[in-house]
């Protein structure tokens, strides 16, 4: 009996090893490949940030819809001239608003003068997501890198959750996911920044149901019947460009602008956790942050898949290019000492 006890146990231990080994994301990834790589990726952030607040909710949404499609393989910078059918996860509807590309590509450039074909297109958009959050007042914290750039740009597989499903119908895309009803809730919590156009809350302001405050809907209507192409509206109608938990105080006094905002706080199955944020933002703060560096993990490609993009709009030439990618879980990363400035460091949460 303790000789197959002693047994199990080692077998336990050898494939916890090889867990761990499996994944090359970590903290730190380019400390000796290319040491000014992440400073570099705060010098270019800053320098968007001081002139454009807004960068933060771009930069977010960018991550978002990179990660949610194929994972994080940068697949969604592709540019459509650049693939053998001229198309690419950029002319799929929900991407075409999608900016911050110019951010990437300054980025990207000197970080192939300093270190050629060594930091991926992923990592960056990963990082300057990560520098974004913290330069608007959200958690800092510590993203894993280690990704490789992905080898298909595709628009008929973006599927992404649109801004009127209910509660049920997300939660099904984010499960699907990995991602769990909290982890929902949290990465929701995005929308405490950012803008959504009126053709997006037509839904909700077409005629009053009582789901909306009744002074918000009023004010929203007399925007939305504006004569001009479509206009935008602040996401979060207090501290706009603050990532901060008021977004969830909003949705609990009706002021959420798209139905699966403000759904998220009368669901039963998500009104808890929004009120544990509303009340608690620390707890908010804690929670954004693994969410994002769960995001981060989803489906990236490590090792020798994939490739290192010269430039991000653009595959390498066939000669350059690594096997094409299989699709693979990803899993706890190693945790070296934390980011510089980083105020708390979270480890990889396990879908």
């Amino acid at each position: 009996m303790e000789k197959k006890i002693i047994q199990l146990l080692f077998i336990c231990y050898i494939f916890h090893e090889l867990i761990i080994v499996s994944s090359a994301l970590q903290v730190g990834f380019y400390a000796k490949k290319c040491r000014a790589a992440e400073s570099i990726v705060q010098q270019e952030v800053q320098r968007s940030f001081s002139t454009d607040r807004s960068i933060t909710a771009a930069l977010l949404r960018m991550y978002f819809h990179d990660c949610f499609v194929r994972g994080c393989d940068a697949s969604i910078l592709i540019d459509s001239k650049n693939t053998r059918n001229k198309q690419s996860e950029k002319d799929a509807g929900p991407n075409q608003s999608v900016r911050g590309y110019e951010v990437i590509d300054r980025i990207k450039s000197r970080v192939e003068s300093a270190c050629p074909s060594t930091v991926s297109c992923a990592d960056i958009i990963a990082l300057a997501t990560c520098d974004s959050v913290a330069l608007a007042g959200g958690p800092k914290y510590n993203i894993p890198t280690g990704r490789r750039d992905g080898l298909i740009s595709n628009p008929s597989e973006v599927n992404l959750p649109g801004p009127s499903l209910t509660v049920e119908e997300a939660l099904k895309i984010f499960t699907n996911k990995g991602f769990s009803l909290n982890d929902m809730v949290t990465l929701l919590g995005a929308h405490t920044v950012g803008i959504t156009h009126c053709s997006l809350i037509q839904d909700r302001i077409s005629r009053f149901d009582g789901s909306m405050d009744s002074n918000l809907f009023t004010r929203l209507s007399k925007t939305c019947a504006a004569r001009n192409n479509d206009p935008s509206v602040f996401l979060d109608q207090s501290t706009s460009f603050i990532v901060d938990n008021e977004f969830y105080k909003q949705i609990r006094l009706k002021k959420g602008l798209l139905k699966i905002d403000q759904q998220l706080a009368s669901d039963r199955s998500s009104a808890g956790i929004v009120k544990n944020f509303s009340i608690n933002p620390k707890a908010f703060q804690q929670a954004f942050a693994s969410a994002l560096i769960k995001l981060g993990n989803t489906q990236v490609l490590e090792g020798k898949f994939g490739e290192i993009r010269k430039n991000c709009r653009a595959f390498n030439p066939p000669a350059q290019q690594k096997k094409r990618q299989p699709r693979k879980k990803s899993f706890r990363p190693k945790n070296p000492p934390p980011r510089k400035g980083s105020k708390f460091s979270i480890p990889f949460i396990a879908p």
